[in-house]
Order: C-alpha cells, then sequence, then structure tokens
C-alpha cells in the first residue's frame, strides 16, 4: 500500500476514543511510578542511612523518563508478594504493546465502515492484524485504567502516599 500524501482525517468519534485512552496510558504510567515510588520506600525502612536514601532518591528521579515497558518491569519486581501480582503483570505487559500501537500508528480506512487499520510494525517486526472501531480503543482504555485501578490499590495498601518527584498529591 502506497504512502498517501496525508493521512485520513479521523472520524471525531476515533480520534475522541485514542485521545481518551492515551490519556489513559498517561494515568497508568503516573499510577506505576507513584507505586514504585511507594513500594522501594516501604521495603527502605525508616532506619535508611543517608547513602541509602540518597541512591533511593537517585533512583526515584531517574524513573521519571523510564519507558512503560521499564516501569512495568520496576513495578513487579517491587510488588513482589502483591495479590494478583502474576494477572496484572501479564495485564500490563499486553497494554504496553496495545500503548505503543496506538501512541504511534498511521491510521488508515478499514475494509468496513467505520473501523481503522492501525499500521505499525513493533519491535520484533509485527503488525497488528485487525481493523480496530470506537469501541475497541474504548475497550483498551477501559482494560488500561482498570489495570491502572489495581496498581493504585498496591500502593495505597503500603500506607504510603504523600510526595512523588517533588509533586505534593492534589485531591479534590
Amino acid at each position: 500500500m502506497a504512502l498517501p500524501r496525508a493521512p485520513d482525517r479521523l472520524p471525531d468519534e476515533m480520534a475522541l476514543a485514542i485521545g481518551h485512552a492515551v490519556a489513559a496510558f498517561g494515568f497508568l504510567e503516573e499510577a506505576l511510578k507513584r507505586a514504585i515510588f511507594s513500594l522501594t520506600r516501604k521495603r527502605l525502612g525508616q532506619d535508611a542511612d543517608e547513602a541509602a536514601l540518597q541512591s533511593w532518591l537517585q533512583r526515584m528521579e531517574e524513573i521519571a523518563d523510564d519507558t512503560l515497558g521499564t516501569l512495568i518491569d520496576s513495578f513487579v519486581a517491587s510488588a513482589k508478594g502483591a495479590d494478583d501480582l502474576h494477572q496484572l503483570a501479564r495485564d500490563l505487559r499486553r497494554l504496553r504493546v496495545l500503548r505503543n500501537l496506538l501512541c504511534h500508528a498511521s491510521w488508515r480506512p478499514g475494509d468496513r465502515p467505520g473501523m481503522w487499520h492501525p499500521t505499525f510494525i513493533n519491535t520484533r517486526g509485527e503488525r497488528h492484524p485487525d481493523d480496530m472501531g470506537a469501541d475497541d480503543i474504548t475497550a483498551i482504555r477501559d482494560d488500561t485504567l482498570s489495570a491502572a485501578r489495581r496498581v493504585v490499590r498496591i500502593m495505597r495498601a503500603t500506607g504510603i502516599e504523600g510526595q512523588w518527584a517533588g509533586m505534593a498529591d492534589v485531591t479534590p
């Protein structure tokens, strides 16, 4: 298939669904960062020496730039022993692939009305085989928010929610 001079304009419903899904992935990334913060801080303990604290703080600054895959790996390593971690880890890794698809695909009209095909080849050389519609993207958003809620529950179980990366929690 030849590359068009300009992309086809996505219908508003599809563009809106993609935007909401991408925003959900942003929330998931924040939840993972905060969970890593809480889980690793709890493990460090109250009696940590200055060197250990400084090393931990340095790592917390570094996770701000981590990719979703690295955040997932760090979270899973930090959350050892959490309920249903195995299934959550599987879900997070599946969502990572979908996040890359939604964020990096070039969209072409699909074979059926209302369907669009994401043109994207992942790092393993795989293409997404199916056309997608707004309902498919909304389901990805819902799955992402569900996984984020599970991450937040694990974070809250530590009793440490305070600050992350110098940003105080703001609750409405």
